[in-house]
This record gives structure tokens, C-alpha cells and sequence, in this order.
């Protein structure tokens, strides 16, 4: 069987939100499956000496009006900015980690209800009881979804994941390898499925 698609994605980032909305579909298109790998751009924009796009002169409003058009492009109606934005993620990342110990098919679940309640419904995913509470409304206990959160190893979990990453050259979100070959951003999605459909190009 091919080997999965690594899928690195940031819960702030909204072009890391609508590539979840497709990836799966995508990578099922071709007989692959999806391995999810939640990050911290704000440890990764450390390495790079980037910074969120909205707070970056000129690039600020672009990127604002380019977020909704690329929600309207790829056909995902309910995207929003949310009330607050940017969002240091750790809370949902650790939720995602602790669930791909015990099953991958609702760690990627849980994590794309959690990204649409942030930008679909506004929910601020980064208080915990909030992403424990996404959490359990998709069957996961809450009460164990949160102390996830507070988990000295998760934590640890959640950092070597990141140290894992930009080790890999992973640099944004999303951030996909197929086969070890490296995509950045959803406007890589053409040439991923390409690659897919071709084996390299």
C-alpha cells in the first residue's frame, strides 16, 4: 500500500483550514490515506523570522481578502475570520496528539471539527474546555480530552512533533510530503494531485 500523506497544519492558519476541508478527498482519490500533524507556526516563525500575514505591512490586507477568496475558490462557503485571530494552538494540537495515540481516524476527525468551530463557528479552540468540549462532540471524553491539555507528555509530545517538522523543512501551513517531496500551501493542491496521478513530475 502507498505510504500516507503527511498533512502539517496549524490551527490559526486559515489556508491550513480550508486544505483540510479537501485533503482527505484528495489523498483517498489516489488510494492514500492522511497522517495529520498538528504544529506551531509561532515556534516555526522563530526559525524563519516570519510573523502571522495579518500583521505584516501591506501583506496584512491582502492576505485578509485572500483568505475569503480562496474559501470561495475552492467552494467553502462557511469561512470566517474569527473574533480572534490570531490563536496560539496548543490546546487543540495536544488534543489531536493524545487521540493519534489511540486512533488516527478520530484524531483527524476531532481535528477538522476543530477547525471548523474557530472558522466556522468562532469558537477560541485555544482555551481547552472549549477544544475538549469540540472534542467531545465528536465521542471523546471530555474530561480526559482536557487533562490532555495539561499532560507533561503530551506537551513533550507536542514539541518533538514541532522539532520534528523544521527538522523535515516544514516552514508553513498547510504542508504536505508525498512520498518525501514537499508542498507548501493550498495553492500546491494542483500540483499534489499531479504528483499523485503521475508519481513525480
Amino acid at each position: 500500500m502507498a505510504a500516507p500523506i503527511d498533512f502539517y497544519f496549524d490551527f490559526s492558519s486559515p489556508y491550513g483550514y480550508l486544505a483540510a476541508q479537501k485533503i482527505d478527498a484528495l489523498a483517498a482519490g489516489h488510494g492514500r490515506t492522511v497522517d495529520w500533524h498538528p504544529i506551531l507556526l509561532g515556534v516555526v516563525f522563530k526559525q524563519t523570522g516570519a510573523a502571522p500575514l495579518t500583521t505584516v505591512p501591506l501583506k496584512g490586507e491582502y492576505s485578509k481578502r485572500d483568505f475569503a477568496r480562496s474559501a470561495r475558490f475552492h467552494g467553502i462557503a462557511d469561512f470566517r475570520i474569527p473574533p480572534r485571530f490570531p490563536i496560539p494552538a496548543q490546546a487543540p494540537s495536544r488534543i489531536v496528539l493524545w487521540l493519534k495515540g489511540r486512533d488516527r481516524e478520530l484524531a483527524a476527525r476531532v481535528a477538522k471539527a476543530l477547525y471548523r468551530a474557530y472558522f466556522r463557528d468562532g469558537v477560541d479552540i485555544s482555551i481547552p474546555e472549549a477544544a475538549a468540549s469540540v472534542a467531545a462532540a465528536e465521542g471523546v471524553d471530555a474530561a480526559q480530552a482536557r487533562a490532555a491539555v495539561d499532560d507533561p507528555a503530551i506537551k513533550d509530545a507536542l514539541k518533538a512533533e514541532v522539532e520534528q517538522a523544521i527538522a523535515r523543512g516544514v516552514f508553513g501551513s498547510p504542508f504536505v510530503f508525498v512520498d518525501g517531496e514537499p508542498f507548501w500551501g493550498i495553492d500546491r493542491f494542483d500540483q499534489v494531485e499531479r504528483w499523485l496521478a503521475t508519481g513525480g513530475f
